[in-house]
């Protein structure tokens, strides 16, 4: 079955960085595109990158500049490098992709950005 942990979320000041990884397993991880997603309290869940089998990256434009999204088909791995946080960069922050028209989702990191 599809499995997708996230981790590398947590606590930092405005203007730091962190880096975040999902770990995937369950379907042939080459063949698909992979995004991450973030979802702040009271708000809905959004978009913030994709990174398509063949490696074409899009994103939401808050983050452009800022973040960068990357895989390893080696390792089965998806990664969010964030730089230049701000606090309204503060959410749970999910790991997805889509088979067969289905979304599976990971549990979610928390990244907290202090002013």
């Amino acid at each position: 079955q599809v499995q997708l942990v996230e981790s590398g979320g947590g606590l930092v000041q405005a203007g730091g960085s962190l880096r975040l990884s999902c770990a995937a397993s369950g379907f042939i991880f080459s063949s698909y595109a992979m995004s991450w997603y973030r979802q702040a309290p009271g708000k809905e869940r959004e978009l913030v990158a994709t990174i398509s089998a063949g490696g074409t990256i899009k994103y939401t434009d808050s983050v452009k500049g800022r973040f960068t999204v990357s895989r390893d088909n080696a390792k089965n791995t998806v990664s969010l490098q964030m730089n230049s946080l701000k606090p309204e960069d503060t959410a749970v922050y999910y790991c997805n992709v889509i088979r067969y028209s289905r979304h599976y989702w990971g549990q979610g990191t928390q990244v907290t950005v202090s002013s």
